[in-house]
């Protein structure tokens, strides 16, 4: 098992353990959703007193690492402090911002996508493109909810822009499955997938424009599904 860095003895002692906490986090020792251990095999491992382990902790709980839960200890909640704050962001707000959010950066991801993406990425995203169409003919939209996630992700990483991609990494879960919810019937689920082949499509192609355009497509696809009652749209 990984064992977390001690901190060195200076007279910021807390505020190292802080530092070397919070690396351990990001760099997965503690995993998203693990119980970290308990107070006593923390100070036994690091070499520091309760109230140092203490003081750090709380920061880490400041920063929204951290998550203590009433007699069953404290979680990891995020992996990094950018990720806590975004997510936490994205998720008080009305979903048409987010909506608006995910339509800039998807957009700009996919025209970069299709000018700089590799022969391994795009089959990466055709093999998703299947996956998502296979899953979008199942009843059970958390499957295709899921792969339509991993899809657009691909595409981000495809834009080859690492800072971009990172933030789309943080706020994954407020632009994709949160956004989810409604059950889709079959006329928004033939045009999402077309769109989506459209984009794909277009990436290949390495026509910047037009994956710009099916990117921000699908967005107003998923916005307009989310105002419109299913039965409503049914009976159109």
């Amino acid at each position: 098992m990984k064992r977390i860095s001690a901190p060195r003895r200076t007279a910021s002692l807390s505020a190292q353990l802080v530092d070397s906490l919070r690396s351990h986090i990001e760099t997965g020792g503690w995993p998203v959703g693990t119980r970290i251990p308990p107070e006593q095999d923390l100070m036994e491992e690091l070499g520091v007193g309760r109230s140092t382990l203490r003081e750090a902790i709380g920061a880490l709980v400041h920063l929204g690492l951290l998550e203590p839960r009433a007699g069953d200890g404290t979680y990891v909640r995020s992996s990094s402090e950018l990720q806590s704050v975004m997510v936490r962001r994205a998720s008080s707000v009305q979903r048409d911002k987010v909506l608006e959010l995910r339509t800039v950066l998807e957009e700009y991801a996919s025209g970069a996508a299709a000018l700089r993406r590799s022969e391994e990425q795009l089959q990466q995203l055709r093999e998703l493109l299947a996956d998502a169409e296979e899953a979008g003919a199942d009843e059970d939209t958390t499957a295709a909810t899921g792969v339509d996630a991993l899809f657009h992700r691909a595409v981000v990483r495809a834009s080859g822009n690492d800072l971009l991609i990172e933030v789309y990494d943080y706020l994954g879960t407020a632009l994709t499955s949160s956004l989810g919810g409604l059950p889709w019937d079959a006329t928004h689920a033939e045009e999402h997938a077309r769109l989506h082949r459209r984009l794909v499509d277009a990436i290949e192609s390495r026509d910047a424009d037009d994956a710009r355009a099916a990117a921000a497509a699908i967005v107003q696809l998923t916005r307009d599904h989310e105002t419109t009652p299913p039965q409503a749209a049914e009976d159109q």
